[in-house]
């Protein structure tokens, strides 16, 4: 681990980040152009005195989790990001593990966003990133782990997911994520994380495996779809999607569809974020 380096690192990025960046207001009476070590933070999850600590080359060595988190919250490049783990005495993430990391620039267009709610996911429905909006809207769905962190497998082993639509909605739901499982299978053949994944669905699920079986494939781009909020009621919702090139990762927009949308979401705007009912935070709609 070097100590030194890693502290200079972080704080030259921390200084280099304009607030606006990352959704915070740049008020007249901020004495620097950067991030304060509170909002670094807070963004990242941890503790003030921690980044301190990081920063004067006085710390323990970072996890590699709490580098992922720090990557995020300065808005690293890829580059930035390994060179990160390297002064951090890590090994930077394998191919899978940088895939649950949302790249630098998607973050930034969530930030930008603001009250439109966005979401990053992985090409398995992983919930990567998301902006506030998208947490009012759906609950927070970052700090999921194992086979819960998927949609997919969510939707197929949690009927509180599935509770989210109209009944009426729910085959056609199914169908869609079953058939972008497929493409994602077909674009990542032999990747022992998605088989995996297909291998268990089908083990846990009988309606999985009917669907599986079918064969379709389809990847989502737009679409517009009905969701039961347990605080504001019926919103009609139109998602668009954004791909990366090598399509392991995408950006997710919804905005309200029609006027009575648009009015209840400005209400869940009011109304801030309180905690979910226990088993109904809503997934992210794709």
């Amino acid at each position: 681990m070097q100590r030194d380096q890693l502290a200079d690192f972080l704080r030259r990025r921390r200084e280099a980040i304009r607030p606006a960046e990352v959704g915070i207001a740049d008020g007249p009476r901020r004495r620097t152009t950067g991030l304060r070590r509170e909002e670094v933070a807070m963004l990242a999850g941890v503790s003030v005195d921690y980044v301190v600590r990081l920063e004067q080359g006085r710390s323990s060595q970072p996890s590699p989790q709490l580098l992922g988190a720090l990557a995020r919250a300065l808005r690293l490049s890829d580059d930035e990001r390994d060179h990160l783990f390297h002064l951090a005495g890590h090994r930077p993430p394998p191919a899978d593990t940088v895939a649950r990391l949302a790249r630098a620039g998607l973050v930034r267009m969530l930030d930008l966003l603001g009250d439109t709610p966005a979401l990053v996911l992985s090409d398995l429905s992983e919930v990567l990133a998301q902006n506030r909006a998208a947490v009012l809207l759906s609950g927070d769905h970052t700090g999921l782990s194992g086979d819960r962190r998927y949609l997919v497998h969510r939707w197929f082993t949690d009927p509180a997911t599935r509770a989210v639509y109209p009944p009426e909605e729910h085959e056609y739901h199914a169908r869609r994520l079953v058939a972008d499982l497929r493409a994602a299978a077909g674009r990542r053949s032999g990747d022992p994380t998605v088989a995996g994944l297909v291998d268990r669905l089908r083990a846990a699920s009988a309606d999985f495996r009917r669907l599986w079986a079918e064969h379709e494939v389809a990847v989502r781009r737009a679409d517009r779809k009905t969701m039961l909020h347990p605080r504001v009621g019926r919103l009609l919702m139109d998602c668009e999607t954004l791909v990366t090139p090598d399509q392991g990762q995408l950006l997710l927009v919804l905005t309200p569809a029609d006027a009575e949308t648009r009015e209840r979401l400005e209400l869940l705007r009011v109304l801030g974020i309180e905690e979910f009912p226990t088993g109904r935070t809503g997934p992210p709609v794709r």
